[in-house]
């Protein structure tokens, strides 16, 4: 079994190669580690795609899941991270299991044996890897349908009242506290940080463009190119603060717009 490792933090690579050698059923080669981004794009478009792939969701560029939207991967991936709220924006792509840190021996364990079962089970002729088609029934398998958040309860004073995320502008971050910019550009406190919402959200309506922003596709009003193969985006209402979009998330940000 051919793996890649995709993991930014020294110490959680060499952790997962000792414990990959440690399982005895497996004879498990490991490829390549490797700790960001763009790393990630430039190896899968240089070889051929491992058995299985374990990315860790926070890498030192960006998030993993961006590499899905640089270069089509087929192959069958375990996540792992220390946070919880990314796993259904896991399973939208490749993913066989999700794994917190601290990664336990007989948590791996069970999830190589888990890879093992489908690959046998959709493989009888035990081919290295997955399909695509294998992967489509497998994600079929490990989900279901997503629902996503179609209106919040604001607190105004005394009273409540729910606002439409069709109705939403823009969500930001500031001092601790997060808001909600309504399209009149009323602004309101709500109780979720911006990670949180990421998942709530409909990712074809929403975009995450910064640790401090995310927002409705209908408030993107402009997009201009900036320094360093940036880009900044003015929404409407437009904020105080200027909203620019890394390097390496530019290719993903303008494919949403493209949906």
């Amino acid at each position: 079994m051919k793996v890649l490792i995709i993991e930014d933090e020294k110490f959680a690579q060499e952790e997962l190669k000792r414990f990959l050698e440690r399982i005895a059923d497996y004879k498990i080669e490991v490829l390549d580690c490797l700790e960001s981004v763009e790393d990630a794009v430039e190896w899968f478009e240089s070889n051929d795609e491992p058995d299985l792939a374990f990315m860790d969701i926070q890498l030192s560029d960006g998030l993993s899941f961006e590499i899905f939207n640089q270069k089509q991967i087929t192959c069958p991936v375990i996540f792992t991270t220390a946070f919880e709220n990314y796993a259904i924006q896991a399973f939208k792509v490749n993913s066989i299991d999700y794994l917190l840190k601290p990664i336990e021996e007989d948590q791996l364990k069970a999830a190589i044996d888990k890879y093992s079962a489908i690959k046998n089970q959709f493989s009888p002729q035990k081919s290295p890897a997955l399909s695509t088609v294998q992967v489509e029934k497998l994600l079929s398998m490990s989900m279901e349908a997503v629902e996503y958040k179609k209106r919040f309860i604001i607190k105004t004073g005394d009273r409540l009242r729910h606002v439409s995320v069709d109705d939403i502008a823009y969500f930001y971050s500031e001092n601790d506290y997060t808001y909600l910019v309504a399209k009149e550009n009323a602004k309101f406190i709500i109780d979720y940080k911006l990670d949180e919402l990421v998942e709530l959200l409909d990712p074809n309506e929403f975009f995450r463009l910064s640790r401090k922003f995310i927002t409705n596709i209908h408030s993107v009003k402009m997009v201009n190119k900036y320094f360093n193969s940036r880009l900044e985006v003015i929404l409407d209402p437009e904020p105080k603060d200027q909203i620019l979009i890394s390097r390496v998330r530019v290719p993903e940000f303008l494919n949403w717009l493209e949906r």
